[in-house]
């Protein structure tokens, strides 16, 4: 007889952002359900599409009041009533994370939080002090973890000379207009800066891959690019990280492209473009099935990211990289 299992409950807080429909869909293609959900804006047709039902609201506090209700119903003959929700997804604004895992917990929920999970470290101790007392975990999207060809690459350099360096350019350069510099990602304090809102999870994959951090060198830092060199256990790493159009390499202009990205290891260019649709519904079967990332894994990264942010950039000296030759004038 085949075992019937319970569809699980989720909350999600964010869901008029960018990425909260793919939190939307993991939850509706692993089998779940959406029963309430969280935005200031309420611009949020998007739910129609996928959990019609869901009662939205827009105020946190009735928010927290109704997840309190949900697990407070006494069901008859139950141990625990089926209107419990299991997860809290959150898509909030990267300063607010911290508090929305909080209120996850505080309500008898597991937390899964989009990437950085926190700003700062110390958060990440006292999240975990949290976990302890109230036997809930708290999960994040290192979807990167679970890309193909990252995986690849990772088999390829654990089977390689274990003593051996490998040396990497890394290049994002993702176009943003003004209205970025006037939203919450334009402010350091709320979104933790270029390094922190594009590139914590290609710090996170590119560690996972070759090993903890030993030095941390930033040569660009400003309000829309930065860039330095990452020496981890078996690679160097020259890393850009921008949102200005103009850096984008004239041939991808003129192809109409707003976005480039690059990961070269010596002459093997690793392409990971494709793939990155369904990669959340992989993060969530993980979680569900008790193999998600949680506080630890996104530790090392979050580590790099502050560092980063709260560090005197050296300008054009020692081993940087190649593009801020070509916009050095625009430094």
């Amino acid at each position: 007889m085949t075992e019937i299992t319970k569809p699980l409950n989720f909350a999600l807080i964010g869901a008029a952002g960018y990425i909260a429909p793919r939190h939307m869909k993991a939850i509706r293609d692993t089998g779940n359900r959406l029963l309430c959900a969280l935005d200031p804006y309420d611009g949020v047709g998007i739910l129609d599409s996928y959990f019609p039902e869901a009662d939205f609201f827009i105020e946190p506090e009735r928010f927290d009041r109704h997840l309190d209700k949900l697990r407070r119903i006494v069901v008859p003959n139950k141990v625990v009533s089926d209107k419990k929700v299991d997860f809290v997804s959150i898509c909030s604004p990267n300063y607010m994370h911290d508090s929305h895992i909080r209120l996850a917990l505080r309500n008898d929920a597991h937390a899964i939080c989009e990437k950085p999970i926190v700003l700062n470290p110390w958060n990440l101790d006292a999240l975990n002090e949290i976990e302890r007392e109230t036997g809930k975990k708290v999960y994040t999207i290192l979807q990167l973890r679970l890309h193909p060809a990252i995986i690849a690459l990772r088999e390829q350099i654990q089977q390689g000379p274990w003593d051996k360096m490998y040396d990497l350019d890394l290049t994002y350069i993702t176009s943003r207009g003004n209205w970025y510099y006037r939203a919450w990602k334009g402010d350091m304090s709320k979104s933790g800066g270029i390094a922190t809102n594009i590139g914590v999870h290609f710090f996170d994959m590119l560690t996972w891959v070759f090993g903890d951090m030993k030095e941390n060198i930033v040569h660009v830092m400003s309000e829309n690019k930065a860039a330095g060199l990452l020496k981890l256990e078996h690679a160097n790493i020259r890393w850009f990280l921008s949102i200005d159009y103009n850096d984008i390499p004239e041939v991808v202009r003129k192809s109409g492209k707003r976005t480039y990205r690059s990961l070269r290891m010596g002459e093997q260019e690793i392409e990971f473009s494709d793939g990155f649709a369904d990669l959340h519904t992989e993060v969530y079967r993980e979680i569900i099935a008790g193999r998600g990332f949680g506080l630890r894994d996104a530790k090392q990264s979050i580590n790099i990211v502050c560092y980063i942010r709260h560090n005197q950039p050296v300008g054009l000296k020692g081993d940087y990289h190649p593009i801020l030759k070509t916009i050095a004038k625009s430094l």
